[in-house]
């Protein structure tokens, strides 16, 4: 017994260093926001997504995966890479107001909760209207926190539809202004006539719950066709626009 105790002591200073060295790699990333267009089923822009690109300087050409670094950062560092994200958007506020278009930013549930209790950066969200929060994944609210203390920080899009908690169960807890739905249900459905029938039907349901539905991952023109004919009421891929840098953004085309 007390040799085990003697090994456990030995092994838990290599293991804090290796939790130490891991924690600096990620406080240690460098981050640079791209864009993509949000097009209306009619071809005019409606809105823009703000993406980040993570990578570290040990290897500056390998990309790592937003999700993968967010997921390792604590949540006061990932309100602070929202509150980045606002002001780079609030530098072009004319564009927004001057065409109408919206910005969504992602974000997920502990860090919109954690946003409430930053002051400087509420005040700068409610002077900007056009800004949309994007949740990754549904969020179930803590017992002491109710819907409006929620909205408060404005319209709420729901991201990914279809996969994961992001499911009709979520669409009865809280409303959401659009809903994305994800590629993988959009690819699964088209691929047979009863499935092309059945997104049809989806998204006439999903529409009743919104104020319109957002088809992601557009990749040909094919695909394209098919949700301009269909209820949905925009949509965004590779076919449409590529990411391209946020500083590039008084180029975007205002219409298809």
């Amino acid at each position: 017994m007390k040799l085990k105790q003697v090994i456990q002591r030995l092994n838990y200073p290599e293991a804090s260093i290796e939790s130490l060295q891991e924690r600096r790699f990620w406080l240690q990333c460098e981050r640079a926001y791209t864009y993509q267009p949000i097009y209306k089923t009619d071809g005019r822009l409606m809105a823009i997504e703000v993406l980040t690109i993570v990578t570290h300087p040990g290897k500056p050409d390998e990309r790592i995966a937003p999700d993968r670094y967010f997921s390792e950062v604590p949540v006061r560092q990932r309100v602070e890479v929202v509150h980045e994200q606002i002001a780079l958007l609030a530098e072009q506020k004319a564009f927004f107001t001057e065409h109408n278009v919206l910005a969504s930013v992602n974000v997920d549930g502990p860090t919109l909760l954690a946003m409430r209790q930053n002051v400087e950066l509420k005040a700068l969200i409610e002077s900007l209207p056009w800004i949309r929060f994007e949740l990754v994944e549904h969020i179930r609210l803590p017992e002491d926190t109710t819907f409006a203390t929620i909205s408060d920080m404005g319209p709420l899009w729901l991201d990914d539809f279809g996969t994961g908690m992001a499911n009709f169960s979520a669409l009865s807890e809280m409303h959401y202004d659009y809903i994305k739905v994800a590629r993988d249900l959009f690819i699964m459905l088209r691929k047979t006539p009863e499935g092309r029938n059945l997104f049809s039907l989806l998204l006439q349901l999903m529409n009743r719950y919104c104020q319109g539905v957002i088809v992601e991952g557009v990749e040909t023109l094919e695909e394209w066709r098919d949700v301009q004919n269909s209820p949905a009421f925009a949509a965004q891929g590779y076919f449409l626009s590529r990411p391209v840098p946020l500083n590039t953004l008084a180029s975007v085309m205002l219409e298809l």
